[in-house]
């Protein structure tokens, strides 16, 4: 019989990481809480779960409780001795203000610090994002690491970036000034993909759909860094583990970069069948340039190609003794048999 090593609290347990975090604390042996925003959805947890070798749910336990609100919770931090905070806001459509996405992730985060520490919980490590760390470091004769920090007022800053960079701003400004005792850290996770439980995939993965879905009709030569879910699994953990990470930020990245066409060649070289209509054409910069004066989406863009992606992951590695498991290419192509497994793209395609 598996010790019992205490209690978790997973914030999104349907969620893309969170899903992946949950199943690597029940194979560690820990009592897992996760919340979830509707009881219909603990059906679904159960099925991706026990498709992945979890054969018994005695150590697993649900709440139902919404970012937005109080409600449950303080029972759902009863007893726990950390908490992962992995949810965010939920938006059905774009929102149409900044201030309807900022506000709902800011209050989030300082809703979960606020319970927690009432709660008398131990540690809270956050879901972050490298959108927070270096979407406005542009010296690529240095590498980003965790003491950068984006500009949230930077021009061609997209708002789910900004909303990032102002609601971990926001906890750790909690954390000097009220935590007390509450022990803090975070995950700042680059674009993350590699394989899914269950249907439910990340935002990430939208790229690889406009790619094999023939939307982009030339690519952007944008660099990206890439980190497999697994890997973003086992850092949450492993920072809620150990003593040194107490006040502290972890990039999660596999090692390099790559860029979008190489990306493209990757999937027309080892998926041709699903990878058919993946365009051949890039984009010149200079056309970014020019469509970035008219088009938002342009702008954005144009912001991602100056951004410096040489991206340290080094403190992970030396602080937390973090290893990834899986290279870039690894990641993008588990991502992909993910899509057809789950029958998010057509073969035909």
């Amino acid at each position: 019989m598996m010790e019992n090593k205490g209690t978790v609290l997973v914030t999104g347990g349907t969620g893309f990481v969170g899903m992946r975090i949950i199943l690597q604390l029940l194979e560690r042996g820990y009592q897992v809480r996760t919340t979830i925003r509707n009881r219909k959805s603990i059906a679904k947890v159960k099925s991706a779960l026990s498709t992945n070798n979890i054969a018994s749910f005695e150590r697993l336990s649900y709440e139902e409780a919404e970012l937005t609100e109080d409600t449950n919770w303080a029972r759902a931090m009863e007893g726990c001795s950390y908490v992962l905070s992995v949810a965010s806001p939920v938006f059905f459509d774009k929102p149409k203000k900044e201030e309807e996405a900022i506000r709902p992730a800011v209050e989030g985060i300082l809703r979960i610090l606020k319970f927690a520490k009432e709660a008398g919980v131990k540690r809270v490590v956050m879901t972050s994002n490298f959108g927070a760390v270096g979407f406005t470091q542009t010296d690529k004769s240095r590498e980003t690491t965790e003491e950068d920090w984006t500009k949230p007022d930077a021009i061609g800053l997209s708002v789910y970036e900004k909303s990032k960079t102002l609601a971990e701003m926001a906890a750790w400004d909690f954390i000097k000034s009220k935590g007390g005792n509450l022990e803090f850290a975070t995950i700042n996770p680059v674009a993350i993909l590699g394989p899914s439980l269950d249907a439910h995939i990340s935002g990430s993965f939208h790229l690889l759909e406009n790619l094999l879905n023939g939307t982009l009709k030339a690519i952007p030569n944008i660099p990206l860094n890439v980190v497999d879910v697994r890997d973003v699994a086992d850092l949450h953990i492993r920072a809620m583990e150990n003593p040194n990470a107490n006040g502290q930020r972890f990039i999660a990245s596999a090692d390099g970069q790559i860029s979008l066409p190489k990306i493209a060649e990757l999937l027309r070289s080892e998926r041709p069948k699903v990878a058919q209509k993946v365009t051949k054409r890039t984009l010149p910069n200079w056309v970014l340039n020019i469509a970035a004066v008219l088009n938002e989406q342009a702008k954005e863009g144009l912001f991602l190609t100056k951004m410096n992606r040489n991206v340290s992951n080094a403190k992970a590695k030396n602080v937390l003794g973090w290893k990834p498991v899986s290279s870039q290419e690894d990641a993008i192509l588990s991502s992909v048999d993910s899509m057809v497994k789950f029958n998010l793209i057509h073969k035909d395609q």
